[in-house]
């Protein structure tokens, strides 16, 4: 099992952090990210969940607000659908869609815990997010 490495605060790119542990790096939650909000179109990361605790779906988009909906509405055939993924539990905003698609992979190969300590750090109660943020 690989451990899990953060990565030093004063890094503020993806090339400082990829160096720090050869792969994917773990991006600390203040290092060009900003937390969860409907803004305009903005690379995020986002994770979905059927229910407290439920089925994880983990995704980047550049436009949230599009893409949330898109979920909900079961408009995609697919894993959210099949598995009634529609609560929006944590999101998050990054510079650019690189730096998304980079803590993307990053988060869709860790463990179960640490996703679920990631989503309570934001949301203890796990709230849909959506409705808070249109």
């Amino acid at each position: 099992m690989k451990a899990w490495i953060p990565v030093f605060t004063g890094m503020t790119n993806v090339a400082e952090m990829t160096n720090v542990v050869g792969e994917s790096p773990v991006i600390p939650a203040k290092v060009g990210i900003q937390e969860c909000g409907m803004q305009d179109k903005r690379p995020a990361v986002y994770i979905m969940a059927s229910k407290r605790n439920g089925t994880l779906y983990t995704g980047v988009t550049s436009n949230l607000a599009q893409r949330v909906r898109e979920h909900k509405e079961d408009v995609r055939p697919g894993f959210t659908r099949r598995y009634g993924v529609h609560r929006l539990v944590y999101c998050e905003f990054l510079s650019d869609m690189r730096s998304a698609i980079i803590r993307e992979k990053q988060i869709k190969k860790w463990n179960r815990a640490w996703k679920i300590e990631l989503i309570e750090k934001q949301n203890p109660e796990w709230r849909d997010l959506a409705e808070e943020l249109w």
